[in-house]
């Protein structure tokens, strides 16, 4: 049976039956997995946030909930809510002539999505948001893209991006990538073949948007792109997703220490992914790998600076449906390095925020750090950079 089959038959009552065994509980019914006391307590206590996690990787059923938003059902919204995840940044990458149009449509209906199921979702816009939904019980949305292409309007001047800025932010657009994997009007992607860095475009737009008060994003930018983005922006530049070079030399989407320290003198954030192939280039890749990213960073630039970042929905992409899996696989140029999986086990389930919380506890984080990284540092630096 799959993990999301499975996982429907977790309901709210699921986290009610704690088994002690030597301080270890296990919490679901569906899992013989056991967390540490400790683990269940910052996980009621965190504001949990994952700064990329689209609601799901499987295409036709958010064509369904975005259609029809009623489909979406109470047992979906009790797998979102066991996760204990609170906000979910759902930017997805597009790009391209049409890219004004895919943003918008991609903006809209989330927007519509959230109206038409108002009792399960609530927009962020702004910091008060994330406590508001954390405490309404509601599955918090933030709207980014992972590009900045579709504040191009192919139907006005290309130059004229700001009025564009001003309108993706009025439909909720909190977060923007300046670039995905490939060249575009503003700089260049990681897996571009040279980087020369921010345009004069570029550098026009990160200014329009420390003034509206959007987040520059540079998860897929290439080193010289993300080096000036830092450089000139005015306020805080977030690494949402990511992982460390260092640790895995050479990939594209591992940023080298250079922007590491960038984050840290900006008093950012870095999110770390638990894509297999980007948080080590050898096997065995486990959760162990992905803490190691966390210390990397932690260590170099202090905790403060680290937080989650996934990459993945609730169940991972080894889950998809087959035929969308293999196009994904093929969408990317060959350093992206995909090995036979893409998720590492440990993290490609909608408990994972407990099993890295765990990891964190074994790590000898205190509970202040722990809560920081799972999403008190992201909150930190957004009331930073949406004012």
């Amino acid at each position: 049976m799959s993990k999301r089959r499975d996982f429907l038959k977790v309901t709210a009552a699921a986290m009610a039956v704690p088994m002690i065994n030597l301080g270890r509980f296990t919490p679901f019914r569906w899992s013989q997995t056991q967390y540490t006391g400790r683990c269940l307590d910052l996980m009621k206590r965190a504001l949990v946030v994952d700064m990329l996690s689209p609601l799901t990787l499987n295409f036709p059923l958010q064509a369904k909930w975005n259609a029809n938003p009623e489909t979406f059902t109470q047992a979906d919204f009790e797998r979102f809510r066991s996760s204990g995840i609170h906000v979910f940044h759902t930017a997805v990458g597009l790009g391209g002539p049409d890219a004004y149009q895919q943003g918008l449509q991609f903006i809209l209906r989330q927007n519509a999505l959230i109206a038409g199921r108002d009792e399960f979702f609530m927009r962020i816009d702004s910091v008060a948001d994330f406590d508001r939904a954390r405490t309404a019980g509601k599955i918090g949305i933030l709207m980014g893209v992972q590009n900045s292409d579709h504040f191009v309007n192919p139907n006005g001047d290309r130059r004229d991006f700001f009025r564009t800025v001003d309108e993706f932010y009025g439909y909720g657009q909190r977060v923007s990538q300046l670039t995905y994997n490939s060249q575009n009007w503003f700089g260049a992607g990681s897996t571009e073949r040279s980087d020369p860095g921010l345009s004069d475009f570029g550098v026009q737009l990160v200014d329009r948007m420390n003034k509206v008060g959007m987040a520059v994003d540079t998860g897929h930018c290439g080193d010289r792109t993300t080096l000036d983005a830092f450089e000139v922006s005015k306020k805080p530049v977030l690494v949402t997703h990511s992982n460390v070079r260092a640790l895995n030399p050479g990939h594209p989407r591992c940023k080298p220490d250079e922007v590491i320290r960038a984050v840290g003198k900006a008093g950012s954030v870095m999110g770390i992914t638990g894509v297999r192939n980007f948080v080590k280039g050898t096997e065995p890749t486990t959760i162990e790998d992905y803490l190691n990213n966390i210390d990397y960073v932690a260590k170099m630039i202090g905790v403060e600076h680290v937080g989650i970042g996934s990459d993945i929905d609730l169940d991972g992409y080894d889950d998809m449906p087959p035929e969308d899996y293999k196009r994904l696989k093929s969408g990317y140029k060959g350093s992206y390095a995909f090995r036979d999986k893409i998720d590492i086990d440990e993290i490609s389930h909608p408990k994972r925020m407990f099993d890295v919380t765990d990891g964190l506890i074994r790590r000898k984080y205190t509970d202040d750090q722990i809560l920081g990284i799972l999403g008190g540092n992201f909150k930190r630096v957004f009331g930073q950079i949406w004012v």
